[in-house]
């Protein structure tokens, strides 16, 4: 085994500063409801447009489960660091020590940046686009295009990534609770209040006529599901607490899913039954149509994006953390002070260059929804549910014969299988929307 890296005393500026261990448990809820339950949950409808009714809710609440314990089992595995003396506030340090594999870190190291600098770089213009949104529909003949609010989005985004660490960031992540509870509402409001008019669309369930379309389409939404799910941060969520940290990520987990319960069903129910097939990567363009009439109150509609917006903010700012912890570590001096001046200038440098190339790649690539269908399935499938039951069968080192060795080893296979062929199904879409991709375009795809 590796040597065990030694972090009950902060040993670089990343881990005392960015990682401070200063939270209670429900702050780890806040952040880790944060970066799971999103604007992403308004995709459910059209999740189930490529599996049905059945297997849409099958796959939703079994995903569930699996991704609820594979959280339990890796903050478990931390548990176990700790009470042997090594506590890991990195998911790559973690790795390295249980795997003992010097290329492991720099494996998850790559792909933890690649899926947050995507999830950054998504925010931003989910952000941008609802901002685009709210003008057009004020101004149909406005001058403003689409990278005009990214670039200011992206500005907003600059002051507040100064917050030195992401403990700091309790008072917002309890904010983006409230947010996604409030515009999960509002948006299933919409929907009951779209059904019941005599303008309701027709309902059509039927899924793709050919059958190779229909299983692309199923192992997309697979995919789109556990990318939902994912974080691929959560050992730097549970560094946030204060040692020590043993049992208290699990009710983190059970505040996080009791909003996942309440969002997440709500939401798809309510869109896909009034939509259908005819759902949309973001049931609020159903709602709010480029052509026509609204089909609910523009009231209810304009404050459900303007919750959107305030909440991608923060999900920027999650994101941004290890991003910021690696910048911290090499540039920072932990014996001085956090906001003294050796400190505090290259962080203000550094992160505002940061979050300029992530406002770039979003006004350049309006696209990158399915890029970042190929980022999830690269990303968020093996960090969150694959790495896991590994670390745990072997800290853990459950019997060959017991259930819990063959439940975590069947995971590991199936969700290989997920990454594979959703991977396949998320290039396919990535090439079949090509011929709509323009840099810098007024419209996202």
């Amino acid at each position: 085994m590796a040597q065990p890296f030694e972090l009950d005393q902060p040993t670089d500026a990343g881990a005392g500063f960015v990682l401070e261990s200063k939270g209670k448990w429900w702050h780890a809820g806040f952040h880790l409801t944060t970066a799971i339950v999103g604007p992403s949950i308004l995709t459910l409808p059209y999740i189930f447009r490529g599996l049905g009714w059945v297997w849409g809710c099958i796959c939703l609440t079994a995903m569930g489960f699996v991704a609820f314990y594979s959280y339990y089992l890796m903050s478990k595995v931390l548990d176990h660091c700790e009470s042997v003396g090594r506590r890991h506030k990195r998911y790559r340090e973690l790795a390295v020590d249980v795997l003992g594999s010097g290329w492991v870190f720099y494996l998850i190291i790559f792909t933890q940046t690649t899926i947050n600098s995507g999830v950054c770089i998504g925010a931003i213009l989910l952000a941008g686009e609802s901002m685009e949104s709210m003008y057009s529909n004020l101004y149909s003949n406005g001058s403003l295009k689409l990278y005009h609010f990214i670039a200011l989005v992206t500005v907003v985004l600059i002051f507040l990534s100064q917050l030195p660490s992401f403990h700091s960031l309790r008072h917002i992540n309890f904010a983006s609770l409230i947010l996604c509870l409030t515009y999960s509402f509002l948006t299933v409001a919409a929907c009951i209040i779209t059904g019941l008019s005599e303008n309701a669309p027709e309902r059509d369930y039927s899924l793709e006529s050919s059958e190779s379309g229909r299983v692309f389409n199923a192992f997309t939404s697979v995919s789109i599901i556990a990318s939902i799910y994912g974080n691929g941060i959560l050992p730097e969520i549970q560094a946030t607490l204060a040692p020590p940290a043993s049992g208290k990520m699990f009710k983190a987990l059970l505040m996080c899913y009791a909003v996942i319960l309440i969002t997440f069903y709500a939401t798809v129910v309510s869109g896909y039954y009034v939509f259908g097939n005819k759902s949309t990567s973001n049931i609020l363009q159903n709602l709010l149509p480029d052509h026509g009439n609204a089909l609910a109150p523009i009231p209810l509609l304009a404050l459900a994006v303007f919750l959107v917006l305030l909440q991608l903010l923060a999900i920027g700012l999650v994101y941004s953390q290890v991003a910021y912890d690696i910048i911290e570590k090499q540039a920072a001096d932990v014996k001085q002070g956090i906001f003294s001046k050796r400190n505090l200038i290259p962080r203000l440098i550094l992160r505002t260059i940061y979050v300029i190339f992530c406002g770039t790649i979003a006004a350049m690539l309006p696209f990158f929804g399915d890029i970042n269908g190929v980022i999830g399935a690269f990303g968020f499938i093996p960090l969150d549910f694959i790495l896991p039951m590994i670390l745990y069968n072997v800290t853990h080192k459950p019997l060959k014969s017991s259930i819990t060795y063959w439940i975590n080893t069947s995971i590991i296979v199936i969700f290989t299988g997920v990454v594979i062929l959703g991977a396949f199904s998320s290039v396919r879409n990535l090439l079949l929307d090509a011929n709509q991709f323009k840099l810098f375009s007024s419209e996202g795809v």
